[in-house]
């Protein structure tokens, strides 16, 4: 079997678009949720996995930090948000309009890293010709 690291980008392309699945749904459930009182928006941090992945990863250079990153480590899962906080009496901290540009942002944050796998995978095929 030969030895390549020609999916380290596509595997961590792969760990960000489900990152960013899950905070769409999350971010529709706190839309949702809008008028619970008591409820506390959610969200999950792909891009401080990341970083403190990248961080932790022994290398050089980007190539070799990607290589040696741990795939366990780019899992993320909700949390919520601002516990404590609420500007609301009636507990509930989910500003709707807010969610509704971070939930456009997350789709668009989406559509490129599905350009950005799929880009990988036309690299990976033009090489192969």
């Amino acid at each position: 079997m030969i030895s390549s690291n020609a999916f380290d980008y596509i595997n961590v392309l792969g760990k960000a678009a489900d990152a960013s699945w899950i905070r769409n749904d999350l971010i529709a459930n706190n839309i949702a949720n809008y008028d619970t009182p008591g409820y506390k928006r959610q969200d999950v941090d792909f891009e401080d996995a990341l970083k403190q992945a990248i961080q932790s990863a022994g290398g050089t250079n980007m190539d070799t930090k990607v290589a040696n990153l741990r795939k366990g480590s780019l899992d993320v899962s909700p949390y919520t948000d601002y516990g404590d906080y609420s500007y609301r009496l009636d507990e509930n901290n989910v500003d709707v309009e807010t969610e509704q540009v971070q939930l456009a942002e997350n789709q668009i944050r989406y559509q490129a890293l599905m350009d950005s796998i799929n880009n990988e995978f036309s690299n990976l095929k033009s090489a192969m010709k």
